[in-house]
């Protein structure tokens, strides 16, 4: 591990895919570093992400390998003891998808990973703890929009250190799909609200007509938006767009005692 490094960020092959070296402050007793601090990274390019989890990985033997998971949020990856190789796989759909990007990372090295970009990494030392940031909470419903690569694909090309035949994986990583038939990140959701008004419609006949998909439609009687309670029933980070397509267009209605009320509400 190098100490004393400047702080400063690298950015790969695979858009917004962002290394990080983080200098690290040593001597007789250990070591210090800021992990990850707002305002300096946002000044290098780290995207202001709002993270609102943390987790760690712990791995107990050199040799065990993750991956290659896509999750639908934004990730920033630290280490906090040992070194791993970390391998990044583009799966969002578009021109970039399956470009490939590995380095090592210890912990005078961070990365951020943009959604829908497939991670996994090796532990190169016994006891190796990796963690990370995120911006939406794990739930299953998040659970359900993963996607995910073979470790082992030879399209990919990826130089394992220590030989996949040789590591310690899980089952399930060991029957994910080759490159060729992943299932690119599908975008976050879009949100119709008040879909039986003559907007609304519209809106529909477009989306099916075009074979637009992650749509999904309410109106009043399932989310009434003057509501405060409805929101807590939804996780907005499955969202990317909301459309409003909901008023109160009764004019001559919106006149009466009863009325005004509810024009008012909307």
């Amino acid at each position: 591990m190098d100490f004393e490094k400047d702080l400063k960020v690298t950015r790969t092959n695979i858009p917004g895919l962002l290394v990080f070296d983080l200098p690290v402050h040593g001597d007789s007793r250990g070591w210090f570093k800021e992990n990850w601090q707002r305002a300096k990274m946002t000044a290098l390019g780290l995207p202001d992400f709002g993270p609102v989890q943390n987790n760690i990985s712990f791995n107990e033997k050199r040799g065990v390998t993750r991956g290659i998971h896509a999750e639908p949020w934004d990730k920033y990856i630290s280490i906090a003891t040992g070194e791993i190789f970390g391998a990044w796989v583009d799966l969002r759909p578009g021109g970039s998808f399956g470009q490939v990007y590995t380095t090592r990372l210890d912990p005078s090295k961070a990365i951020y990973v943009p959604r829908g970009v497939g991670n996994s990494f090796q532990a190169l030392e016994d006891g190796t703890a990796y963690t990370y940031l995120v911006n939406a909470h794990w739930s299953l419903e998040q659970k359900k929009t993963y996607t995910f690569v073979n470790l082992a694909d030879p399209e990919l090309n990826i130089q394992w250190p220590i030989p996949l035949e040789e590591s310690e994986r899980s089952e399930a990583d060991l029957h994910h799909p080759m490159l060729k038939d992943a299932k690119p990140m599908a975008p976050r959701r879009t949100l119709v609200t008040g879909c039986d008004s003559p907007l609304g419609h519209a809106i529909r006949a477009y989306a099916e007509a075009h074979h637009l998909k992650g749509f999904e439609y309410v109106d009043i009687d399932t989310f009434d938006f003057s509501d405060p309670a409805a929101y807590e029933q939804y996780d907005w980070s499955l969202y990317g767009t909301i459309i409003n397509a909901g008023a109160y267009t009764a004019v001559d209605r919106a006149e009466t005692p009863e009325g005004r009320v509810l024009a008012w509400k909307a």
